[in-house]
């Protein structure tokens, strides 16, 4: 190849205007990188803008579930219900006129506790205006829920924000009391959530709260052999064949206001009140699990309490809308 042949590749190469294509790509992979790590869920993300952020609703739920201990496990089924919905991005808080929200679906029945979530918003909206999402106080309101009804406290990443479509017709595909376990596992996949995850979330809600004899009745006029007889005899007498199917019943009979592993041990021995948690030891890969949290000998039992709150933490990051998406709503009910 001749001197200037190899000069004229030289100067093409490395000529200004080559040189400024390269500074702009470079310069544009570091902004995308902070972007990247500023857009993040992150611990403290109130540090600064609202410090007293997560102390407000920690009070105002710590209020709520003194005057009603129910209310604790209402708070934790919110975000379950919010997070499987257009992802974890307080859809579910949204009311218009008329009945086509998400908050109307079939699959979202009962689910309560926005009263408690929009008391915590407006005192963040008196102290820090525009500053705390709404999805961010359902995460928040969950997870201090749990304290209160004696479950592991864990810190929650923040930075959510919140999502501007509440579609009823969006919602018709959350997780059944009636799915089978097959549907059950696919479902939960589908959000990227695991087996075990499954069963820690099911076990972890059920473990506190009250279902309506609505969700049991259909299992028990059908006398589902699964149930334990004796049991059976029990939830027959509460939730009388032609009775009022809207009375509640416990989800675990022995302990519906703490947080604890005895409703694995429920399952286990026929005692699952509702049948999406009965039908969680039919399958023997979910048998596995369950059983390992049941172990007698403690150097090889697992972590109930642990595992759920990565779980939680696993779920509360679903479809989750940050950086510049979204909004911060200045009231929960409704978009800007």
């Amino acid at each position: 190849m001749s001197r200037r042949i190899r000069e004229d590749i030289s100067i093409s190469l490395f000529g200004p205007k080559m040189i400024t294509v390269a500074l702009f790509l470079v310069l544009l992979y570091f902004l995308d990188q902070l972007g990247y790590s500023e857009a993040q869920l992150k611990f403290g993300f109130y540090s600064e803008t609202c410090p007293s952020a997560e102390s407000i609703v920690r009070d105002v739920v710590q209020h709520a579930v003194t005057n009603d201990p129910g209310k604790a496990a209402v708070l934790l089924r919110l975000q379950f219900h919010d997070c499987f919905v257009e992802g974890c991005d307080g859809s579910i808080l949204i009311k218009h006129d008329g009945n086509d929200d998400e908050r109307f679906a079939a699959g979202n029945a009962g689910v309560a506790g926005f009263d408690v979530i929009d008391e915590a918003k407006s005192e963040l909206e008196r102290l820090c205006p525009g500053i705390v999402s709404c999805a961010d106080i359902v995460a928040l309101a969950a997870r201090d829920a749990i304290a209160e009804a004696k479950g592991p406290f864990y810190e929650v990443p923040t930075g959510r924000r919140d999502g501007r479509i509440a579609n009823v017709g969006h919602a018709t595909n959350l997780p059944d009391v009636q799915d089978s376990i097959n549907t059950l596992k696919s479902k939960f996949r589908e959000k990227g959530l695991s087996d075990q995850d499954l069963v820690l979330l099911s076990a972890g809600a059920h473990t506190i709260g009250t279902t309506a004899c609505f969700f049991v009745i259909q299992r028990l006029d059908a006398q589902d052999p699964t149930i334990n007889p004796e049991f059976f005899q029990i939830l027959r007498s509460k939730c009388p064949q032609g009775g009022d199917v809207n009375v509640r019943i416990p989800l675990d009979w022995d302990s519906q206001f703490v947080f604890d592993d005895q409703i694995l041990q429920n399952i286990k021995n026929g005692r699952g009140v509702i049948l999406s948690d009965s039908v969680l030891y039919q399958d023997n890969s979910m048998k596995k699990i369950i059983d390992s949290y049941l172990e007698t000998n403690q150097s090889s039992k697992a972590n109930f309490a642990a595992d759920f709150v990565k779980a939680m933490v696993k779920m509360g990051a679903i479809g989750v809308k940050i950086g510049v998406e979204g909004e911060i709503r200045r009231l929960c009910s409704a978009t800007n």
